[in-house]
């Protein structure tokens, strides 16, 4: 199997998820693939400082400051608009990469039709890491939701966890990838769940590049079948 696997990253905040990729990609752990460019949508984002130190570029791309949404705004139908707009240049930006796979690694954005229509049209995957297991604490403060469950005996086998799926339009609920099983602990605080939860992260985002980028190589390097 011959070729590269084209990765374009996206993350919002720190960036230690990113730093595994970059590292694992380096070292072989991520086998025959580039990182093209980082996506932040978070001026700080210290992901962007990341990427400069290892010579990976990186673009700023905020839904304010890209002039799509007037800040302050609260009508529904123009927040709705500004999101469609910002999704769909987004989009332009990411796919002028030419990218075989793109990975979400703490990205602070919920993608609308816009940005995954076009994405789905070039077949490219985005795969996206949630501090949940499948079907459970879907959206915004996974952890700290499970936590408040464990500590109201609510948790089933006192149990959260971690996966990589595959993005849809409906939020976090994508064909899995990988999971993995946290165990929540009498006495932890919501900080000790929390980097519980980071250290599997790192481990997880990296094993389940590494499953998916082989099928994208096949794919990419298969012969076309040409038609009788």
């Amino acid at each position: 199997m011959a070729g590269t696997c084209r990765i374009v990253v996206m993350a919002s905040g720190n960036g230690s998820n990113f730093q595994s990729v970059t590292d694992a990609v380096d070292s072989g752990g991520i086998p025959q693939s580039k990182i093209v460019r980082l996506f932040v949508n978070r001026k700080t984002a210290y992901a962007a400082t990341r990427a400069e130190k290892v010579g990976i570029p990186s673009t700023y791309f905020n839904l304010l400051s890209g002039g799509f949404q007037a800040k302050g705004e609260k009508d529904s139908e123009n927040l709705k608009q500004a999101r469609a707009k910002y999704d769909a240049a987004l989009a332009d930006k990411v796919l002028q990469e030419e990218p075989d796979l793109i990975v979400c690694a703490g990205w602070m954005h919920v993608f609308s039709a816009s940005f995954l229509q076009p994405l789905a049209g070039k077949e490219v995957p985005i795969i996206n890491l949630h501090p949940a297991l499948p079907g459970k604490y879907d959206g915004a403060n996974a952890v700290e939701n499970a936590f408040r469950d464990f500590q109201a005996g609510k948790l089933a086998n006192n149990r959260t966890g971690i996966m990589i799926h595959y993005v849809i339009e409906e939020v976090d609920r994508g064909e899995p990838i990988l999971t993995k099983e946290v165990e929540c602990r009498e006495g932890d605080t919501l900080h000790q769940l929390e980097e519980r939860i980071h250290a599997h992260e790192h481990e997880l985002i990296v094993d389940a590049i590494a499953k998916v980028v082989p099928e994208i190589l096949a794919k990419k390097t298969a012969p076309t079948e040409s038609g009788g």
